[in-house]
């Protein structure tokens, strides 16, 4: 299909996708669900890949929480055929539905470690096809849960080999997009159920909001997430000068209050996540760090602070991890 062939929705996913690789992705590994978004992402990367003399492919993931499942997963895989791939991987992951995260969550966490395994393997940059809205729902959820800054900057268009290329693009450009190349997306029943929180915000919150506030919502939501990280970007640099020069915040295994105490909130929280995961703790919450904080700024002697994987206490004017 020529360019000049290609209708105006199937044109803003190209150059979605050729807007948003740089010179290290010379491999290209679709992440396709069968999904409108995912199916644009793919027609996209493997038009953009031809032109550039890329490496292309695509990895169907099978999540194993519907019965025809398996199924499905084969029916993507074909229709990524019949769009020219070569070479398709179809992955079983193993969900975790007892999650206290929730099976959302749950579904999430597999399909990540499915694609980051593959993309190591391959040395490959994996494409995924969220969408400005799916930016928009990350952000509200983000303030549902009265999250930092952090969550509410949303998801980045590049994180380490995840790429996406379509945080700019409305989900009905995808869906016209498919229409015009005469794709059938697949219709996961999950997204129409209620019972999951995104659904309930894809189907209910945002177009009230837009009913209620106007259009333009989505964009405004995506927008805001865009600014804040380009301000955490700039906390978490200095955030990291001043654990490493400031007041010997980091000279030792443990960490001085005094000094600590000295910085501004917003880069208090952010040295001491720093100084956690210097010693292997990650995937810490704001819970788990106001509490340590507690031992710095409002320190009246008491026990210990227990996060998970380790016991925080106070000894001699310094945080120590026991």
């Amino acid at each position: 299909m020529g360019r000049r062939e290609l209708g105006s929705a199937s044109l803003a996913v190209v150059q979605a996708v050729d807007a948003a690789l740089g010179q290290q992705d010379v491999h290209l590994l679709t992440a396709c669900s069968g999904g409108a978004d995912s199916l644009a992402l793919a027609f996209a990367t493997r038009y953009v890949a031809t032109r550039r003399d890329l490496r292309y492919a695509a990895v169907v993931i099978d999540h194993g929480l519907q019965d025809n499942s398996a199924d499905v997963a084969a029916r993507v895989g074909g229709q990524l055929a019949a769009l020219g791939y070569d070479d398709v991987t179809l992955t079983a992951v193993q969900v975790d539905q007892s999650s206290a995260d929730g099976p959302e969550a749950a579904a999430r966490e597999a399909r990540y470690r499915a694609l980051d395994a593959e993309a190591r393997a391959r040395t490959a940059t994996v494409l995924v096809g969220h969408t400005l809205d799916d930016q928009a729902e990350t952000v509200l959820l983000g303030l549902a849960r009265g999250s930092g800054s952090r969550s509410l900057a949303g998801m980045a268009p590049r994180a380490g080999h995840l790429l996406r290329p379509f945080l700019q693009i409305r989900r009905t450009t995808t869906e016209r997009a498919c229409a015009e190349l005469g794709l059938d997306p697949w219709q996961d029943p999950h997204n129409s159920d209620g019972r999951f929180t995104r659904v309930r915000v894809r189907t209910a919150l945002l177009p009230a909001l837009e009913r209620e506030l106007g259009p333009g919502v989505a964009e405004a939501l995506a927008r805001t997430a865009q600014l804040l990280r380009d301000d955490n970007e700039l906390l978490d640099q200095l955030a990291a000068a001043a654990y490493r020069t400031g007041g010997g915040l980091g000279a030792t295994d443990t960490l001085d209050c005094a000094a600590l105490a000295s910085q501004p909130p917003a880069l208090r929280g952010r040295i001491l996540r720093l100084w956690l995961l210097t010693h292997g703790l990650g995937d810490l919450s704001l819970r788990h760090i106001a509490a340590v904080e507690s031992l710095v700024i409002n320190w009246h002697g008491q026990k210990a602070i227990q996060i998970p994987g380790a016991t925080i206490t106070r000894s001699a004017g310094r945080l120590r991890v026991g």
